[in-house]
Order: C-alpha cells, then sequence, then structure tokens
C-alpha cells in the first residue's frame, strides 16, 4: 500500500516569521520521521507530502495514494483541522484520523460542548465570550477557567488563565481575542484532578488504551496543564497510570464521547474532577500528536506496554475497511 504523509512542520512557519506559541501544535522532522518508520517496518511504501498547498499541488499534478497518513493542523480558520481531510473526500482519497465534519467540530469547544449535552455525557457549563461587552453576561460562579475556544496544545493558556472576578474575567477575554483573534472560553474552574484517556479504533471497535493522569510538579505553573508546562513537559509534568473504579469511570465517558461524536482512527479525550470528584469531560481530540517521546497518546501507549509501531498498525487497521470501500473506485449512485 502507498501511504503518502499530510503534516505542518513548526521550523517551516518559524522560517517564514510565524511565532513560537502560533505554532506549537506543528510537528518536529523527528515525528514524521517516527511516523514513517513505523508505516515502512508495517510493510507499506511512503511518499511525503506536507501541508494543504502542497496536497493541492500534488493533487493537481495527478499523484495518488492508497491511504494517507493524515496529522496536518492548518493555520487558519476554526476548520483548519478540515482542510486535508475535506480535500482528500473530494478526491475518494481514503485517510487515518476523524473526517472534516469531526475535526471542524471538535476544534471549537464551545460546539463541541453543546453536542455532548445532547449526548448525555456529563461537561462543564460555559459561555461564549466574543467581545468584551459579553463579559458582563457571563453569570457562572467564580472561580471560572479562561481559554480560546478553538485551539490545541494548551495553546493560550496560562497560569493567569483561573480567575476570580469580572476584572480578571475581563482581562483574560481581552488578552484571548487580541492574542489568539478568536472568542475566549469560559467555564467553571474544576479544582480536582485531570486526566487524558488514550483511545484507538472507530466506532463499536473502539477501545480504551487506558487512563493517565497529568500530575503537575512544584516546578510548574500552578492550576493547569498550560502552554509552558506542555511545551516543557519533561520537567514541570508526570504521567503516571490510574486503574480501579476512576479509570473506569473516565473510560466509559471517553468511549461515549468518541462514539458519539464519531471520532476515527486513533486520539484522545480529557476530562477533569470537580470538588466532589465527578469527572467531566473537558475536550475531544482526534487528531493526537504524535511525537513518539513527547506526545500525551505515545507517552500514554509506552506506559501501557504499547510499542510505538504497534499504535500506527492500529491507526492503519482502523483505516483499512475505508480503503477497502474505496478500491476499485465507483462512481456514487446516490
Amino acid at each position: 500500500m502507498i501511504v503518502g504523509l499530510t503534516y505542518d512542520l513548526r521550523a517551516d512557519y518559524l522560517a517564514a516569521g510565524f511565532g513560537e506559541e502560533e505554532t506549537a501544535e506543528f510537528d518536529r522532522p523527528d515525528t514524521i520521521d517516527a511516523i514513517e518508520a513505523a508505516i515502512r517496518q508495517l510493510g507499506h511504501t511512503t511518499e511525503r507530502i506536507g501541508h494543504v498547498r502542497r496536497l493541492v499541488d500534488k493533487l493537481a499534478a495527478g499523484e495518488r495514494w492508497d491511504l494517507v497518513f493524515n496529522i496536518a493542523e492548518g493555520l487558519y480558520g476554526y476548520a483548519r483541522e478540515a482542510q486535508v481531510p475535506a480535500l482528500l473526500d473530494a478526491y475518494s482519497i481514503p485517510y487515518t484520523f476523524s473526517d472534516a465534519l469531526v475535526m471542524a467540530l471538535t476544534l471549537h469547544k464551545g460546539m463541541t460542548k453543546r453536542v455532548l449535552r445532547d449526548l448525555g455525557v456529563h461537561t462543564t457549563d460555559f459561555r461564549v465570550v466574543e467581545s468584551a461587552a459579553d463579559v458582563e453576561g457571563v453569570d457562572l460562579r467564580f472561580p471560572l477557567f479562561v481559554k480560546p475556544v478553538a485551539e490545541g496544545t494548551a495553546k493560550g493558556i496560562t497560569a493567569q488563565s483561573r480567575v476570580t472576578n469580572k476584572a480578571e474575567l475581563a482581562a483574560q477575554c481581552g488578552r484571548i481575542h487580541q492574542l489568539c483573534r478568536q472568542p475566549a472560553l469560559v467555564e467553571p474552574f474544576l479544582p480536582g484532578r485531570e486526566f487524558t484517556v488514550g483511545i484507538t479504533g472507530t466506532g463499536s471497535a473502539a477501545v480504551a488504551l487506558g487512563t493517565m493522569e497529568v500530575v503537575l510538579r512544584s516546578s510548574a505553573e500552578t492550576f493547569a496543564y498550560t502552554y509552558v508546562n506542555k511545551e516543557q513537559s519533561e520537567e514541570r509534568v508526570d504521567y503516571p497510570l490510574v486503574d480501579g473504579p476512576l479509570a473506569a469511570e473516565a473510560e466509559a465517558l471517553s468511549l461515549a464521547t468518541w462514539r458519539g461524536l464519531g471520532c476515527r482512527d486513533a486520539g484522545r479525550v480529557d476530562l477533569r474532577a470537580d470538588a466532589d470528584g465527578r469527572l467531566a469531560v473537558m475536550e475531544v481530540n482526534p487528531l493526537p500528536g504524535m511525537h513518539p517521546q513527547h506526545s500525551d497518546l505515545p507517552i500514554l501507549c509506552g506506559a501501557v506496554g504499547l510499542p510505538y509501531v504497534e499504535l500506527i498498525r492500529r491507526i492503519l487497521d482502523s483505516a483499512q475497511p475505508r480503503v477497502d470501500a474505496n478500491s476499485p473506485r465507483t462512481e456514487s449512485t446516490c
């Protein structure tokens, strides 16, 4: 099988003048090297494509692949993670991870929470603050937590994201508006433990790999898994596995979220507990970081004894039915 690789290299964007935090979700060269090596180890041929504009050029030139291993994050808009999936759908080329609908939905945390509420999955109440005037309408009880409505990798989150009064709320929402050029998501601050659940598979075949706690060391920024804490996780964060009833609850919530939203192949669901220990789904990550040592999903896989190449195998196996359904290609009769 010929597998194309779509991705955004952080170094390319830094060289073009973008900032460190702007490019936080983009990949290192060794991430692409690791994915490519694993795919080749599994017996497939690979071709590096790159970002969405390079994909456009290659498609226009008539190039095709049996499957595209897509980790491209995109740069602009709420649907930036959906750009490569939508383009590949237009050319009837199968790809790994979730489709364009899921990618666009889950990037916008407010929209995701609305769907989770409809699914009956517990998540926090929230308000989306689009302007300074909206701050006065926030009627949630302090302390609150403020973050960008559509970012990943903890972009825009600092130790000051936890706010205790209206003045702090206004300041943090204003910072998000200016820094990220998007609305702020405001929700009650949950003081309990934080977890991430790794998942592989699609639909009824999806399984939870395990539950990993995010434990901040004394050297970390307080209150949250901030951008700095995530970027310097080797020095600031511990990731112990959790088992027992708490893990079972986290994994049941995560699988209900994963299946309800229609996520595919592999990813993570992030949860946090309130003061009474009740878990709430905070975010869904259907396009997980794939660095073998630095990204949360591979870290969790290593902790449960799943080698990196086996994670890649599971992703490809989950995508295989879409490859099979696509060959030979036939015109839709719908």
